[in-house]
């Protein structure tokens, strides 16, 4: 009988990880033509709320106590801030395009690392950020292209996004995951409805099964993705991260007819590669 390494089911899991991440996007775009992004992105953190729920059941209120409440709440506003701004891009620019600037997010996370957290760097480092940062100009060719809304957008959201790691960077020394998800679930729904409730629209049955689908993919590549990274070798598993474009750039065309340009594959490319060499090597560094 085949015996499959731990790497393989880690691989497996990222395989589906990238592929419901692209596919919640989908339905996000699809339901913004009824909904706006702002609302749906408060059923994405309803339907993520009633994904943790189980866990009190099992863990008990023990997985409420922390001495940095007030960290879990910071955290969840970047965290909301960040979903509202990659939302409302998804029904701005090409979903391809959006993906491939999203990549920027780890490379901000160092950025803030560094200077907030005063992590080290040196020049290997330096060198991947700015490379990162240049793919990103690749994809975005201010002066040779208008600039799109929906670019800008991305970039901001991966900003606030670094913003919000950085802090999970600070709780996970003390706070474990379980901890982490359940904060998160708790403040994100209710931080989501105060700006929703300005844009709401009470949503069809077919409205409401999207939204369904963009909560319930939204969970399953969340737990997909810390399979992978459980079951398998960070090296082994990170890299497959880029099939995201691929799975945006294929749904894009069959969906949306969106056909990405080179210029996207070249600068999605670097940034993810970029990202990825400072992630392995920091990972060696820590082993």
């Amino acid at each position: 009988m085949l015996k499959l390494s731990s790497n393989s089911f880690g691989i497996f899991y990222m395989l589906i990880a990238t592929l419901t991440f692209t596919l919640m996007q989908v339905c996000v775009r699809l339901v913004s033509e009824n909904i706006h992004p702002i609302e749906i992105a408060f059923f994405r953190n309803f339907f993520g709320l009633l994904v943790v729920t189980p866990l009190f059941f099992r863990y008990s209120f023990s997985i409420l106590k922390t001495n940095k409440l007030s960290w879990h709440f910071y955290r969840s506003i970047l965290q909301t801030c960040g979903m509202l701004f990659f939302f409302t891009a998804l029904t701005l620019s090409p979903l391809a395009q959006n993906v491939a600037l999203s990549f920027t997010a780890p490379l901000f996370t160092v950025f803030l690392a560094i200077f907030l957290l005063g992590e080290k760097s040196d020049l290997k480092r330096w060198i991947a950020l700015i490379i990162g940062f240049f793919g990103a100009w690749i994809v975005i060719r201010p002066g040779f292209n208008e600039v799109n809304l929906g670019s800008i957008f991305v970039i901001c959201s991966s900003i606030v996004w670094a913003g919000s790691m950085t802090i999970i960077k600070f709780l996970s020394k003390t706070e474990s995951s379980i901890t982490l998800t359940v904060y998160m679930g708790l403040f994100m729904a209710p931080l989501s409805l105060v700006p929703a409730i300005f844009f709401w629209t009470w949503p069809g049955l077919e409205d409401l099964f999207y939204l369904f689908l963009v909560g319930f993919f939204g969970a399953a590549g969340h737990l997909a993705l810390a399979g992978a990274f459980k079951s398998g070798d960070t090296g082994a598993v990170l890299p497959l991260d880029f099939l995201r474009l691929i799975w945006a750039s294929i749904l894009g065309y069959i969906i949306f007819s969106e056909l990405p340009d080179n210029w996207t594959w070249v600068g999605g490319a670097i940034i993810f590669a970029s990202a990825t060499y400072i992630a392995i090597r920091e990972l060696k560094n820590k082993n």
